[in-house]
């Protein structure tokens, strides 16, 4: 039975010491996806999925929630933000070729279609989105590749 204490009470040590390092936050001023939105004629239903399953992985501004201050969760949130922006950030939307715009849009089409996007994880914490707002996405995406389809 020591044993179990023991390493309870050293489980508990590294858990409060994990409390004092904080992964760095996703943090811009202010979230930066006006280009984005405007070149690709998000309307107002599209913007309204877009904010609730999107942006916070894939925009420089995270909204967090409050359990997002405890480690371990804050690391693995902050994980899953960073690979969510390293795959695509619609705040850097103007630093893409049209190329790679219409190359992001077919990824965001094929990640919604397959079920990928948003994540099982985001949705059992935030919500799930409809079949109805998964199409509206497709279909919207799709018809803001045609703006990229030029040979540059």
């Amino acid at each position: 039975m020591k044993i179990v204490k023991k390493i309870l009470v050293a489980l508990l040590i590294v858990l409060v010491l994990m409390q004092l390092y904080r992964p760095a936050k996703n943090n811009a001023e202010y979230r930066d996806v006006a280009a984005f939105e405007l070149e690709t004629n998000v309307t107002s239903g599209i913007k309204t999925i877009m904010e609730n399953n999107c942006y916070n992985c894939h925009s420089n501004k995270t909204v967090y929630p409050w359990y997002a201050e405890v480690a371990p969760v804050s690391f693995w949130i902050n994980d899953q933000i960073e690979e969510g922006n390293e795959h695509f950030n619609v705040s850097q939307w103007l630093a893409y070729s049209n190329k790679k715009k219409d190359h992001k849009l077919d990824e965001l089409v094929e990640e919604v279609e397959e079920g990928e996007m948003p994540l099982d994880a985001y949705t059992w914490l935030h919500g799930s989105i409809t079949e109805a707002e998964k199409e509206a996405v497709i279909v919207w995406a799709n018809k803001a590749r045609e703006n990229y389809k030029i040979v540059e």
